[in-house]
């Protein structure tokens, strides 16, 4: 088990701002995190980093029991997390390498002299990500979607048990982000491959190597299973209180607001 969350909820003042969360991830599987902005999203990563700890209910991540160990560091040092504030603490200053390298040590920044394994893990998961070409230039000068290739490589660096990609295409461009989601989709495939859960709130963004989705409302469960069943009309038009209609293209979902398409001559 990677993960297993029984009956979380968080409470802040006198509001529950995340209610009786239940959760259960397995070794090897991908999983989509989805909900619109303000859906609670971000606050369970905080607790599955333990950046911020539950009222109420329980929670195991890679065999560790919130409450009963000392968790931070050593947790962190299983799980990959890529997310918009780790890149905003990211030293500009630092060329590419040095960025994946310091994923080793769990710091940000390089503080401590990398093995020569470390430097040829990190040239390796440079290449693996399509990052070797700039791997010498300050990250500073690096466009959006370079910047998240660098960051996951970096993420890999401890291979992690976990790897969290939080909402990892924002900012980028039609094509900078499908280049990234096939690069994550090459990762998902490997044998080796971390257990991987995708955060966003964008259904077409959706990979086939996800087989399972959680889909998270106003702070709460609204259902979870298999992406197939979560991914259809009658689903999601409950999920997003809205009429949408589903098509799948080469293994993926893309929503269409029912009303719009027919307002075109017909459904998309």
């Amino acid at each position: 088990m990677v993960l297993k969350m029984e009956n979380v909820s968080l409470r802040r003042g006198d509001r529950w701002i995340l209610k009786d969360i239940n959760w259960e991830i397995e070794k090897g599987e991908h999983w989509v995190l989805l909900g619109l902005n303000g859906s609670g999203k971000t606050l369970i990563l905080n607790l599955l980093n333990s950046y911020t700890f539950a009222t109420k209910g329980e929670i195991n991540v890679l065999g560790m029991q919130f409450g009963k160990t000392y968790l931070a560091e050593r947790l962190r040092k299983q799980i990959g997390f890529v997310s918009s504030a780790i890149q905003q603490k990211i030293h500009e200053g630092d060329n590419a390498f040095e960025v994946v390298l310091s994923g080793a040590f769990a710091s940000i920044g390089l503080y401590e002299r990398p093995t020569d394994d470390m430097r040829e893990r990190a040239i390796g998961l440079l290449e693996d990500l399509g990052c070797i070409e700039y791997a010498n230039r300050n990250y500073e000068t690096l466009s959006q979607g370079e910047r998240q290739r660098v960051l996951i490589a970096r993420a890999l660096m401890a291979e992690p048990s976990l790897l969290i990609l939080d909402e990892p295409t924002n900012g980028l461009d039609f094509i900078a982000r499908e280049k990234l989601l096939e690069s994550i989709e090459e990762l998902a495939k490997k044998p080796d491959a971390p257990t991987m859960i995708y955060v966003t709130h964008h259904v077409e963004e959706i990979l086939p190597v996800f087989h399972k989705t959680l889909l998270l409302k106003e702070g709460e469960v609204f259902d979870a299973g298999k992406t197939n069943e979560m991914m259809t009309s009658e689903q999601l038009s409950a999920f997003f209180d809205l009429p949408v209609d589903v098509s799948w293209h080469n293994d993926r979902p893309f929503l269409s607001k029912i009303e719009m398409a027919n307002k075109r001559g017909g459904r998309t």
